[in-house]
Order: structure tokens, then C-alpha cells, then sequence
């Protein structure tokens, strides 16, 4: 955390804001409130609690993003396809003309745009998946949980 410290009207005029570095854990040692609050151990917040708990906590999130992902999923194909079936209703009762050379061309246009994006963002993916493979290792039995209730969501 930083915090900007006051000029004087005796230091150089810059367009530069000074900052002071404020140690936390100096902080945290005058501050008592902050210790039972947060606790004493720098690792994992599961690191807390049991095997057990960890795994019912896994399991419940999970269970409940699950389902929310096969409700959601639901909703989004029936739309998509509902959409599709409408349109396609409509271009047969002469409702709509559609141009498939255009959409064709627009079509390829968008995937020559999706490649170049995709090979910019390479770096920024490999970066995410290595975070998230150091999290889900370091709470490996909250993960394991959470996939677990994950799968259990989107069968109920």
C-alpha cells in the first residue's frame, strides 16, 4: 500500500508523485485486530481449516456453480437455438432474405481477426493457466472438492 506524501513549495516542481512504501507486516505486528483477522499464517486461507471442511466447502461451491453453469447453459442454447429456428422460419416464408455469400465473407473475415487476436494473447493464457495451476496445487484438496460438486451440479 502506498500513500502520496505532501510537497513542500521548496522541492522542484515535477509532474512526478512521491510515494511511501508502508511495510504490512510492520502493521500488522503493532496492529493485534489485524492478526485475528486474517491470522498468522502467509499461506492459503483453506490452510485454516480441516480436510473435511475444506472438501465440503469445495464440494458446495462447486455444486452451486455447477448448477447455475447447466441452468445458464440451458437457457443460452435454447435462446441460440430458438433464434436460429425463428430466423430460419422466417427466410423460408419470404420474410427475410439472407445474402450466404456475405455471411460467408464476413464469416472468414471474423476468423482471420479471432487468429491474429489468439496469437497476441498467447502470452497473457500461458501466464493465466500458470497461475491457475499453481492455486489449484496449492489448495489441492479445495479443488478437488469444487470439481467434485462441479460435476454433481451439472448432473442434478
Amino acid at each position: 500500500m502506498a500513500a502520496r506524501r505532501p510537497r513542500n513549495a521548496s522541492e522542484h516542481e515535477s509532474d512526478e508523485d512521491s510515494y511511501e512504501v508502508l511495510d504490512l507486516t510492520e502493521y500488522a505486528r503493532r496492529h493485534h485486530w489485524w492478526n485475528r483477522v486474517f491470522g498468522r499464517s502467509s499461506g492459503p486461507v483453506g490452510e485454516k481449516y480441516s480436510v473435511a471442511t475444506q472438501i465440503v466447502m469445495g464440494g458446495v461451491t462447486g455444486w452451486c456453480a455447477g448448477f447455475l453453469f447447466q441452468k445458464v447453459g440451458k437457457l443460452a442454447a435454447t435462446a441460440v437455438g430458438g433464434g436460429f429456428l425463428l430466423l430460419q422460419i422466417a427466410s423460408h416464408s419470404g420474410y427475410v432474405q439472407i445474402d450466404w455469400k456475405r455471411v460467408e465473407k464476413d464469416v472468414n473475415k471474423a476468423k482471420k481477426q479471432l487468429k491474429k487476436r489468439a496469437n497476441k494473447a498467447a502470452p497473457e493464457i500461458n501466464t493465466l493457466i500458470e497461475e491457475s495451476t499453481e492455486f489449484i496445487k496449492q489448495n489441492i484438496v479445495v479443488s478437488s472438492g469444487f470439481v467434485g460438486g462441479f460435476l454433481l451440479g451439472l448432473a442434478s
